[in-house]
């Protein structure tokens, strides 16, 4: 995912505001926070933060990102873990689903990042999404060649609407208002599309 910074790539400091401003962030929310308020609480000058960061939402996409990367790493584990495609997929929509939950009920304020980088299509967002969906595709892929899957529908369309399917659970915007249903929704909605996706 693209990381929206300045400076050396290695540079220590860029290391230390984003653990500054991650442990601010959860204290008092991102979008309460001003780059001056995290200045203030690490000790550098708002000028010397700027030449790392062009923004605190560049700041908040790094965090974002690393919470994203986290999650697709968690998902990709359990879909690699998993034996034949259908169990793949739904290995992928529960275990997306959970880390989603936990970053809502653990870290609500670092949720609010989340939330707010949806809200603005941050690029960390997008590039979340497209490497979801190609793994989705992937397992798609994966399922017409064992014959698990239908073959008729169009990849990219298969792939878009079961991305649809799980968008509820998976976006922090909406997620929140799903959470009633968030224990069975995985388990019910991947039996459905599974018996969709049955050649």
């Amino acid at each position: 995912m693209p990381s929206p910074a300045r400076g050396p790539a290695g540079h220590d400091v860029r290391d230390q505001i984003v653990v500054a401003a991650t442990e601010y962030f959860s204290l008092y929310g991102y979008e309460k926070t001003t780059v001056s308020d995290l200045a203030k609480a690490i000790g550098f000058s708002k000028a010397y933060i700027y030449k790392f960061f062009e923004s605190k939402q560049a700041i908040g996409e790094h965090i974002c990102g690393n919470c994203l990367r986290q999650i697709e790493a968690e998902v990709r584990a359990a879909v690699d873990a998993a034996g034949q495609p259908p169990e793949k997929l739904r290995r992928m929509f529960k275990v997306s689903v959970e880390a989603s939950l936990r970053l809502f009920f653990q870290d609500r304020k670092l949720y609010d990042i989340a939330a707010s980088a949806a809200t603005g299509r941050w690029p960390t967002v997008q590039a979340y999404e497209l490497a979801m969906g190609a793994l989705l595709q992937d397992i798609l892929q994966q399922g017409r060649k064992t014959g698990d899957f239908e073959r008729k529908t169009p990849l990219d369309e298969t792939a878009s609407a079961i991305y649809l399917v799980m968008r509820p659970y998976v976006n922090p915007l909406l997620l929140q208002h799903s959470l009633e249903t968030s224990e069975t929704a995985p388990a019910q909605l991947s039996s459905l599309v599974l018996r969709s996706l049955s050649p």
